[in-house]
């Protein structure tokens, strides 16, 4: 049970009086539905109302708060010219200017005769004072409270900033004082102050200095939350390394022919992942490894000679991807090589039914079938192996926690490998995974040629498609991927749909589209068309991103690429450059590009290096947009900045590996405490799981 003391953090804001439906479902949208999730919603900017100049001598465009007399209301006299009220101080005269403003309230507020506090930008206009829509009104009583610093909140359509500070304050008065989880030397070593005043400290800013990551009050939170994932990460790994495992040892004879029926060496990345598999399958615990593979480094060999391992002992491998095409990729690469050394495979997607499907559980199940290759339904409840002793999850961001050891749980003490075609900054491997074995492939498969990449604005697209007739008559074969509209499916695909019809009237029936929205039958039948020359140009949305493997395509244009994320583009780019013909990517913008956009478009052209691009996306974006939209295998940072927080992040890790050696079941009085921590943080599945041990 979530501690009693946490109790009002995790009630809906919308039971807060004067919250109606439309505010409720701004602020939900912005920062979330409870309380606590105002706590974690932490201001922006500030606001300094503390300088109180004379009205002579105030600044131009200078934020200040004024005690001033009410002279005169000035009507208007037509809707083009403001509404002022004249007023005055000791040293000179200020106007306040309104537009579209109500008279009975201007008079109300600011009745004449009377002294007011009036706070907001002053500039000069026809060499006199004004202050146009004050922001602040108030009677001298109230200076004090007009009279500081106030936090600037990001906001959303339809939130101004007085309902919103309201409910954050609402939500501050409930942080309860709660048992310090921090170690006391590491907090005196950094000045840190506890959770609460971090809180207030952080929600009251006094200058610039307190907005920034390195301030010590947001250190604290953001250490805070490393820790509680960092912890959660620990306690499930060693959950995980608790159970029975055992010892998968083959002979390698199956890995030795499949080697020889490939064609080709391995590279040296190749080689070294491949040993630190078998060596992981080999010891008695159970494995959890990460591969990180650049586009086309080869993961799915790897895989491959991992899953053979453990049908030489006599058990069976699964092999899970995200998308049926990324699948079908898979057993296309895998079974021709499976079958001439004499192993049984299997692909299992949603669309195979009826007695086909009912054939593949009963061969899984009775161990007819050594290896299993396909997308989520490998999880679905009717599939059963008789010996399941090794599983790979390919593109493990697009997975969940659950979905990733959903699949282990088919079998006995079975090793895991997760695998990614885009590479991920070790920080954010460190969120995903805390000490996870890595394995990564730097090298590409010798013969492969760079990827010339240029990036051109969309206005040459008449230059785009000539030079797209000059590669189609000397045989190339061409993607041409369509804008991410608006995070859309529904916008994307009328994008791709449009851009095929263009295409169309100049290049005819050789112009293919694909889209997620097709059936399965219909994509396998348009990658099928292109794959075999009878279509030029493949147009296409991003499912194209991952698994796509037509060694004649050579050229990929990604229109608008500015509004793609840094890795994602690198991963289309990978569809090209994977046979022995020159090939190009271009990348059309639109204008005007912002910084940010003008910075990943120049990396692109800059390198080919998945690492490097990797951390570069990082550093741009964010983590909660490592491939342009968010995933659901990545933690979402409400508090620290991964950029700015590495340190901690490893100080996290440390300290989180010490507290589940010397206390796994949190039992000791920080143990306690560090229970609050994983709670505040909504871990409560890994406080019962380290409390059930």
């Amino acid at each position: 049970m979530r501690p009693e003391v946490l109790f009002p953090l995790f009630a809906e804001i919308r039971t807060l009086s004067g919250v109606g439906p439309r505010i409720g479902a701004a602020i939900e949208r912005l920062a979330g539905p409870r309380f606590v999730d105002l706590l974690w919603h932490l201001p922006t900017g500030i606001v300094d109302r503390r300088f109180s100049p004379p009205i002579a001598s105030a600044p131009d465009k200078a934020i200040v708060t004024m005690t001033v007399e009410v002279d005169r209301h000035v009507l208007p006299p037509n809707r083009r010219v403001p509404y002022r009220v004249v007023c005055h101080d000791d040293t000179g005269t200020l106007d306040l200017v309104f537009f579209n403003a109500k008279a009975n309230y201007l008079e109300t507020a600011l009745p004449v005769g009377e002294k007011r506090v009036v706070s907001g930008r002053v500039e000069r206009y026809r060499d006199r004072l004004q202050m146009t829509h004050p922001d602040r009104i108030g009677t001298p009583g109230e200076l004090d409270a007009v009279k500081r610093v106030e936090p600037v909140y990001p906001l959303t359509a339809g939130l101004t900033p007085k309902p919103l500070g309201r409910v954050v304050a609402e939500a501050m008065s409930r942080a309860p004082d709660l048992p310090e989880w921090n170690d006391p030397a590491w907090m005196a070593r950094n000045s840190w102050p506890g959770w609460r005043e971090a809180l207030a400290q952080a929600h009251a800013p006094e200058e610039e200095a307190a907005l920034l990551p390195s301030h010590p009050a947001r250190q604290r939170l953001a250490y805070d939350e490393l820790l509680a994932n960092q912890l959660t990460l620990a306690l499930v790994r060693r959950r995980r390394r608790g159970r029975p495992g055992r010892a998968i040892a083959g002979d390698g004879n199956l890995r030795k022919r499949a080697l020889e029926s490939f064609g080709f060496a391995l590279t040296a990345a190749q080689k070294a992942a491949v040993a630190d598999i078998a060596g992981d399958m080999e010891a008695p615990d159970c494995m959890i490894r990460l591969l990180q593979g650049d586009v086309g480094s080869g993961k799915t060999v790897v895989a491959f000679l991992a899953m053979l391992a453990a049908v030489e002992a006599g058990a069976q491998a699964a092999l899970m991807a995200p998308t049926e095409i990324l699948a079908r990729q898979h057993f296309a690469t895998i079974e021709p090589v499976a079958n001439s050394i004499g192993v049984s495979i299997a692909l299992l997607t949603g669309r195979e039914r009826g007695a086909n499907r009912k054939r593949i559980y009963a061969d899984l199940a009775s161990g007819a079938t050594s290896l299993a290759i396909g997308t989520h339904a490998l999880q679905e409840e009717g599939v059963g192996f008789a010996d399941l002793a090794f599983a790979a999850i390919d593109e493990q961001h697009r997975f969940g926690v659950d979905q990733r050891v959903a699949l282990a749980d088919k079998g006995r003490a079975v090793d895991v490998l997760v695998m990614t075609a885009t590479p991920i900054p070790r920080t954010l491997t460190m969120t995903a995974y805390g000490d996870i074995d890595v394995s990564r492939l730097h090298e590409k498969p010798p013969g492969r040629p760079p990827v010339d990449t240029r990036v051109l604005p969309v206005g040459r697209l008449n230059d785009v498609i000539a030079r797209l007739r000059r590669a189609i008559a000397n045989g190339a074969r061409i993607y041409w991927v369509c804008p991410i509209v608006d995070e859309s499916e529904t916008l994307d695909l009328a994008a791709a749909t449009e851009r095929h019809s263009a295409l169309e009237t100049l290049f005819g029936d050789r112009v293919g589209l694909l889209h997620g929205r097709m059936k399965g039958a219909d994509k396998d039948a348009v990658m099928a068309r292109f794959s075999a020359g009878s279509i030029d140009i493949l147009v296409a949305t991003t499912v194209i991103e991952v698994g796509i493997d037509v060694p004649e395509a050579s050229v990929v244009v990604v229109e608008r690429a500015e509004r793609f994320g840094l890795a994602q583009l690198h991963q289309l780019r990978g569809r090209v450059g994977r046979g022995d013909r020159a090939s190009f990517c271009l990348l059309l913008y639109g204008s005007p590009l912002t910084e940010t956009a003008r910075a990943r478009l120049n990396v692109m052209r800059e390198t080919d290096d998945g690492f490097v691009i990797a951390e570069e996306d990082l550093r741009l974006r964010g983590a909660g947009e490592l491939l342009g939209t968010r995933q659901s295998g990545l933690p979402d940072f409400r508090l620290a900045d991964l950029s700015a927080h590495a340190d901690l992040l490893d100080v996290a890790s440390d300290d989180a590996r010490v507290i589940v050696e010397r206390d796994a079941g949190l039992e000791t009085p920080r143990g306690e405490a560090l229970r609050t921590l994983l709670y505040l943080f909504e871990r409560d599945a890994v406080v019962r799981t380290a409390r059930s041990g």
